[in-house]
């Protein structure tokens, strides 16, 4: 994640002085209000692209990706990647609070598997863009079809950078540190899956969206 948050989670000194508690509570404190106005960033990022979205759907030239002959007239990939997606954000979950009840095996094994679940997604995604491209659906043939790989590969972008600090968290159990120093790390780790999975579900639903469905909400919106 390039986000200066979860850099500051895991900025603790390595050797045992890891400092006081309350400076450890105040370092996660500003690591997670870092982390909250990071994705607040990024949503508004992709509020715009999604407004762009809408709106570039109302010109003549827009051919939709959900037509009966087009590659998301079978929503099958998506769904398997969503629950892939979804998989990974449980896992970590259980990782966090498996470390907050000090069951150190379990949180490691939480941690691995949102880890793992994460590399699957991405490997998923890249296999979908070589069936879009395979079917002729590649980037520049339509703007549906930019849009789509704009949307998505941004997507798989913040979750490579999630994976960046996924890795740090991983290397503290290897080192054998502490959970009170893996748990500031492994809980914004957590927050960024949750965060993502949520992103990845409105981008589900807006992708796999019929034309009148993006009519209403151009209308909505005052983009028509």
């Amino acid at each position: 994640m390039s986000g200066s948050a979860l850099k500051m989670a895991h900025s603790y000194p390595a050797g045992g002085g890891a400092g006081s508690q309350p400076d450890q509570d105040r370092r996660s404190r500003t690591a997670t209000l870092g982390l909250r106005v990071f994705l607040a960033v990024v949503s508004s990022f992709f509020f715009l692209f999604l407004i762009a979205f809408i709106a570039r759907s109302q010109l003549a030239d827009w051919q939709p990706l959900t037509e009966p002959a087009a590659p998301l007239s079978r929503l099958e990939p998506l769904w398997l990647n969503t629950l892939v997606l979804m998989l990974g954000s449980l896992a970590l979950q259980w990782a966090r609070v498996a470390a907050g009840q000090d069951r150190r095996l379990e949180s490691l094994a939480g941690c691995l598997l949102g880890g793992f679940c994460a590399l699957v997604f991405i490997a998923g995604q890249l296999w979908l863009w070589r069936s879009f491209v395979i079917q002729g659906y590649g980037f520049t043939a339509n703007p549906a079809n930019s849009f789509f790989f704009l949307l998505t590969g941004l997507h798989g972008l913040h979750l490579l950078g999630g994976l960046v600090a996924w890795a740090r968290t991983l290397w503290r159990y290897v080192r054998g540190l502490g959970l009170d120093r893996i748990r500031p790390g492994l809980s914004l780790c957590a927050i960024y899956w949750h965060y993502l999975l949520a992103l990845w579900l409105l981008l589900f639903l807006l992708l796999s969206s019929s034309p009148e469905t993006y009519q209403t909400i151009a209308a909505l919106c005052g983009l028509r």
